[in-house]
């Protein structure tokens, strides 16, 4: 169906079913619930919502049809982007509202996800916070939850700020009365973003708390999320070679939980690399096509934007145009505002469109003191100050470009966005030399040649060099040592406890800057010399002939220890040696076929991603444990997907 995607036939949560209704009706909500809420799988838990409203329609449940409709939203507001997707939640929404008693809970809680989607489509917010502030002295948690999820989704704005980072601390404390883990997650996630978007010097350290919150339980829907900020950080701190192999892992992972921004988004952070290396011109024909992608947001011009920047005279001039309709104060105050209004900003500079550049600076000079961010924190553009620099220099007013850029340059410091700060100073020095005072000439040279190092140090930034040529400090070493692993960091090391996943961090480690496939990784140790940069590995045994004998060694070893724990009541540890236990169990069950014969792969990337991150998370946690200054630097460096790698700084 439009709008959605197509029933999995090989969905565990939509096959087996009998020929009761009403029962199969329960397990297949529970099933769906299970995906969407503590998985994040946002594409499973669509088709099967989808699955259980249609047999709640047929038999005349009302109250299974409301459920089914509210998970067939989603976790995110406007998740169904095509005309046909959004009118037919909308209709569904509806639909299970007309059946309800108006002053239940459930047909709140279908009012609320009604007036999200189309405060959101709108731009606007002060419905979803009056339905709040009704929603707020009810009895049930997971309404109010809901409730303050979608109207965050709604005051995103450059000027929303103080009413975001309230509605984010109270989702936080409402995740503690739900009881439900992806409350907790969101609020952590929502304030995370709320930080980034405000430049808050501390918005990294909310961001550490929800990486370690995913480390206890991944969901999907947020990992991405994280994921992609983590991009956004990369280009800040002038990696631009690693940030461009993150989006690829980034957008597989969007892909995997199911996200309509996993493309966007992915195209958003490359526009940003391309900007910050002067080649944003490649992009043309990718942002002709963003310009009219059916999954962009209503809200969302950034494409328009960066498509004026990115063409000639003729399109700059027809995208302007666009952008600015009747009044450019008319355009959405979207998450993607900001980043929109500097792409017109750079294009009216580029046809010397005085009169665009003086109404964008009289919009954007409230919010000098804010990021350019775009979307929930996954690019970053530098300081305002910057863009109100362009403009002054476009309208000709050069001491106030001067001091823009001045507060541009520091402000991008502040931020560590290296990039910016680098193309703040270029148009610092080029505001200089037109005002031309007598010190301006000698001020302007030393910002050229500030510049002029930064390029430099951008130009190695993220490449992957020789060992010898990196601090020692900066590369983490991992070694077997006996039944052990001498992890080492500097002058720093410590020793963790063999585990599957240890293996899997010791080949990233030996390979520094070097995307591994996670199939790759699960395929055993004897293939894994060869692993980098081969083509098609998922001809090979499930388990190699070695890592089987290693996977059956290590059973031997967790059950003695698993006893020896149990024994001193140690029941914690005991339980973590068990899990671990029961996974290599799975794996080497996996692995047999026939006549215990080894099984080559059938399902093998997405079991493999699942399988490799599951213990390289576990992994980590032990390192952490064991030293919390390597296992932060892990944590840091070490990406889990698909594909999997190891960034040094």
């Amino acid at each position: 169906m439009t709008g959605m995607d197509a029933p999995a036939k090989d969905d565990p949560g939509l096959t087996g079913l009998g020929t009761e209704p009403a029962s199969d009706l329960e397990t297949l909500l529970g099933a769906a619930t299970r995906a969407l809420v503590v998985e994040g799988d946002l594409q499973t838990g669509r088709r099967r919502f989808d699955a259980a409203y249609r047999i709640a329609e047929s038999t005349g449940d009302a109250r299974a049809m409301a459920v089914a409709a509210l998970g067939f939203g989603g976790l995110w507001v406007h998740e169904h982007r095509t005309v046909a997707g959004s009118a037919l939640l909308r209709s569904r929404l509806r639909h299970a509202l007309s059946l309800l008693a108006p002053d239940s809970s459930l047909a709140l809680r279908l009012r609320v996800r009604l007036v999200g989607e189309t405060d959101y489509r709108a731009g606007e917010h002060a419905a979803i916070l009056a339905l709040l502030d009704e929603v707020r002295p009810t009895a049930d948690p997971v309404a109010r939850a809901e409730a303050l999820s979608l109207a965050h989704h709604c005051v995103l704005g450059p000027d929303h700020g103080a009413s975001r980072r309230k509605l984010s601390v109270d989702l936080v404390a409402e995740s503690f009365r739900t009881a439900r883990h992806s409350d907790l997650l969101m609020g952590l996630l929502w304030q995370t973003v709320d930080l980034f978007l405000d430049g808050d010097p501390h918005a990294e350290r909310r961001l550490a708390e929800l990486r370690d919150l995913l480390a206890e339980q991944d969901h999907l829907a947020v990992g991405f999320v994280v994921s992609a900020i983590e991009v956004m950080l990369a280009i800040r701190a002038g990696r631009l070679d690693q940030a461009e192999t993150l989006t690829r892992a980034c957008a597989e992972r969007g892909a995997v939980a199911g996200d309509v921004d996993a493309t966007v988004w992915l195209e958003g952070q490359l526009l940003t690399i391309r900007w910050y290396q002067g080649r944003v011109e490649e992009l043309l024909p990718l942002l002709g096509d963003l310009v009219h992608s059916p999954k962009l947001s209503p809200v969302d011009n950034h494409g328009l934007a960066a498509l004026a920047v990115a063409g000639d005279r003729r399109k700059a001039v027809g995208a302007l145009a666009t952008l600015c309709g009747r009044d450019l104060a008319d355009l959405p105050r979207s998450s993607s505002w900001l980043v929109t209004m500097n792409g017109i900003v750079q294009a009216a500079h580029l046809l010397d469109d005085v009169e665009t550049s003086a109404r964008a600076y009289e919009l954007l000079s409230p919010f000098g003191h804010l990021p350019m961010m775009g979307s929930l924190a996954v690019a970053c553009f530098g300081s305002v100050q910057h863009a109100l620099g362009v403009a002054s220099l476009t309208t000709g007013d050069l001491d106030r470009a001067v001091e823009h850029f001045h507060a541009a340059v520091q402000q991008n410091l502040a931020l560590a966005h290296w990039p910016a700060v680098m193309a703040s100073r270029q148009m610092l020095a080029q505001a200089l030399a037109r005002r031309a005072r007598p010190d301006d000439d000698a001020a302007a040279r030393r910002e050229r040649a500030a510049a002029a190092e930064e390029a430099a140090a951008l130009r190695g930034a993220g490449r992957p060099g020789d060992p010898e040529e990196k601090p020692p400090e900066t590369e983490a070493t991992c070694a077997r040592q006996g039944r052990k692993w001498r992890i080492g960091l500097g002058r720093r090391s410590t020793l963790v406890e063999h585990s599957i996943g240890m293996f899997h961090l010791a080949v990233l480690i030996a390979n520094p800057g070097q995307e591994i496939r996670a199939v790759d990784l699960v395929a055993g140790l004897t293939a894994l010399d060869g692993a980098v940069g081969r083509s098609a590995l998922s001809e090979q045994p499930t388990l190699d002939r070695v890592a089987v004998h290693e996977y059956r060694h290590r059973l031997t070893g967790l059950r003695a220890e698993i006893a020896d724990l149990e024994s001193r009541d140690e029941h914690e540890d005991a339980a973590g040696a068990r899990r671990e236990h029961d996974w290599l169990v799975t794996q080497l069950a996996g692995a047999a076929g026939l006549g215990g014969r080894l099984r080559r792969f059938a399902e093998g990337d997405e079991r493999a991603r699942i399988a490799v991150g599951k213990a390289i998370r576990r992994a980590l946690q032990r390192i952490t444990d064991a030293d919390p200054l390597i296992g932060e630097h892990l944590r840091h460096t070490v990406h889990t997907g698909l594909r999997c790698s190891y960034w040094p700084t």
